[in-house]
């Protein structure tokens, strides 16, 4: 039996136990994480440090404090999502009791992303767990230092059979991927993506995929293009452009090209100094291999800021390119690096045609003082989210489901959108065995008659809440009557 069947093996075996469906489990399990995170920030930090050169305060701002806020939500919220759940009834059922009751699915399979290798593996993490779950880790391969991390620190604060960690690269998630799971939660690109769901399709295993795409940002002419370049900047940038929801790149109107490209360029000086290369808050490319792929990406295109690399180093600085037509080899995949194009179009008409002749993105950005221009970006294009006037603060708000949509991905996270992700809400309907009168009309012989007590029943559009606030009434008045009535004698 290999190392990965092992592994799943045994977090099915204490799945079987029960050990993880209590809440008081659950919650141990969530605070035991928690500690992780301000106990073992030091070692967290270094081997970001040396996979992705992120700063210690960039780690934080952009990895682990989103955790233990998620890790917080769902301690405090745990009791109310697992509690069964009341749904409205028809006049069949009036008297029965009818919920759903979300329960455990069984054993999740969640493979994590290089980029940010803590966010994006234990958020699920957090979900799988909350929701009574046991789950195998697999962080990954490409970010070497935090994968050794996470497979010395999780078992060390979690229990490591119901939630064991597994590393290695490709055919140790094969490996992994022959086993069978009840969920499957993927971060990464659409082509593992579709080798994770023809995988899953073999066992009929739900997926959950988060992947990515050109995200777009339309800049219209009458904003402050100053301040939506600072934050577009901010946001293309970051992670040194290695952020499945960065601006992927700028349409604006020509007249607009030049001022859009040198207000980018002031914010790129403001944020990294003149040399982002020596600057602590900028990042590198994860490998050699990543950086020739991005740097392959420039031909055929005009730089206009930026543009200077050393490989040796994994460093590309953050560069801008003008004039981009859509058939540029920049703008045949996601670029998932610090090159940002800017494609001229004619106006919002041209910038929405363009959006949906290609792939339903996982973000879309548009900056305007419009809100028509907003209402007509929300109401005709399609994408996983939609941010107005910032990039990627809508992936901070647990109260929003984060997913893709199309080829950007499927299913959603974040919050109690990841416990349901990860639960079966299951439909419960508890009736008695009494008035089977009642019953009467769905036996046989099948009659007109009964097919007309039937429709009345399954299809008048009675207001039942009204219906029980007059029987509240009722039930008032006669207590009133019976009150009154010894009173009176």
């Amino acid at each position: 039996m290999s190392r990965e069947q092992q592994a799943v093996a045994r977090a099915r075996k204490a799945f079987e136990t029960g050990r993880s469906k209590p809440l008081e489990h659950r919650i141990r399990q969530l605070k035991s994480l928690q500690r992780l995170f301000s106990e073992r920030q030091k070692e967290i930090l270094d081997a970001i440090k040396k996979d992705l050169n992120k700063s210690e305060v960039g780690t934080q701002l952009y990895e682990t404090v989103g955790l233990e806020g998620e890790i917080n939500t769902a301690i405090r919220n745990l009791k109310k999502w697992a509690a069964p759940r009341p749904v409205g009834k028809n006049l069949l059922t009036l008297s029965d009791t009818v919920y759903i009751k979300p329960e455990p699915l069984g054993v999740v399979l969640i493979i994590g992303a290089w980029n940010y290798p803590w966010a994006v593996t234990i958020q699920p993490l957090i979900g799988a767990i909350a929701a009574g779950n046991a789950a195998v880790v697999k962080p990954s391969e490409v970010c070497v230092h935090t994968a050794k991390v996470m497979e010395d620190l999780l078992p060390v604060y979690i229990d490591k059979e119901l939630y064991p960690v597994v590393t290695g690269g490709v055919s140790e998630t094969q490996e992994l991927l022959r086993q069978r799971f009840d969920h499957i939660f993927y971060t990464g690109n659409s082509m593992v993506g579709k080798l994770i769901m023809e995988a899953a399709a073999k066992n009929l295993t739900p997926v959950t995929l988060e992947l990515g795409g050109k995200s777009p940002c339309y800049i219209d002419k009458n904003c402050d293009i100053s301040l939506a370049c600072r934050r577009v900047a901010w946001g293309k940038y970051t992670n040194c452009g290695q952020t499945c929801i960065a601006p992927d790149y700028i349409l604006c109107e020509p007249s607009i090209q030049d001022r859009v490209i040198e207000e980018v360029k002031k914010s790129i000086k403001d944020f990294y100094t003149d040399n982002p290369k020596t600057c602590p808050d900028y990042g590198r490319i994860i490998n050699q291999r990543h950086h020739k792929r991005i740097m392959a990406m420039l031909d055929g295109s005009t730089v206009a800021v930026g543009g200077d690399n050393d490989e040796s180093d994994c460093y590309i600085a953050p560069t801008v390119l003008r004039d981009v037509k859509p058939e540029a080899k920049v703008m045949q995949e996601e670029i998932f690096g610090p090159l940002l194009p800017v494609v001229s179009v004619s106006g919002l008409d041209e910038a929405i045609k363009f959006i949906n002749k290609r792939e339903k993105p996982l973000a879309l950005y548009v900056f305007t003082s419009d809100d028509k221009v907003i209402q007509r970006m929300v109401d005709e294009t399609s994408s996983g989210g939609l941010l107005a006037n910032d990039c990627l603060v809508h992936y901070s708000v647990n109260s929003l489901p984060f997913g893709g949509v199309g080829n950007s991905g499927m299913g959603c996270y974040h919050g109690k959108f990841t416990f349901d992700q990860l639960s079966h809400l299951r439909s419960c309907l508890i009736k008695k065995l009494n008035m089977e009168g009642a019953n009467s009309m769905r036996y046989p012989p099948h009659t007109a008659k009964k097919l007309g007590w039937v429709r009345f029943f399954l299809l008048k559009n009675l207001d039942l809440a009204w219906m029980g606030r007059l029987a509240l009434l009722a039930a008032l008045a006669v207590v009133a009557a019976v009150v009154l009535q010894k009173y009176l004698l």
